[in-house]
């Protein structure tokens, strides 16, 4: 039997928190080919999910613990649909080829995730060019950004 217990949701968020990339993750399924991937994210309220889209794949989101808001972007970056996961919703769906961002709102969040594997690193034609990479300056002003953004807005740096 497997399972996510709250020790696991503890020791997973407590890994993110101590991580240079401020995410850390427990993989479900056995091997990374897998058909379907299942696994629970911790990310910090500061770690940067970039724009991005999974062209082969629909993403399910649940949390595990604390609340993150989930952003639909459509071609030109606006959004299209905001969602506060773990407040307005229990579970969201992101249909495949969706731009879509997540950002947790709460120290110690922590997301669970399902999608069609095997795993694919997503490539850089489906990060939004407008989006800046980890590391970057603009990254702060981006989850800022993030936790206000509305439908309709547009990332204006």
């Amino acid at each position: 039997m497997k399972q996510i217990t709250p020790a696991h949701i503890a020791q997973l968020a407590d890994a993110a928190q101590a991580s240079p990339r401020r995410r850390a993750n427990l993989n479900m399924h056995a091997e990374l080919a897998d058909p379907i991937q299942r696994l629970a994210i911790a990310m910090e309220p500061d770690t940067l999910v970039r724009p991005h889209r999974h062209p082969h794949t629909w993403e399910l989101l649940y949390p595990l613990a604390g609340r993150f808001v989930v952003l639909h972007f459509d071609e030109a970056g606006y959004v299209i649909e905001r969602c506060v996961l773990g407040a307005e919703a229990a579970v969201l769906e992101t249909p495949a080829g969706v731009w879509h961002a997540v950002l947790s709102l709460d120290q110690g969040g922590v997301i669970f995730e399902v999608k069609h594997g095997p795993y694919q690193p997503i490539a850089e034609a489906d990060f939004a060019a407008w989006g800046p990479a980890d590391g970057e300056e603009l990254v702060p002003a981006l989850l800022a950004w993030y936790a206000k953004a509305q439908v309709g807005d547009r990332f204006e740096p």
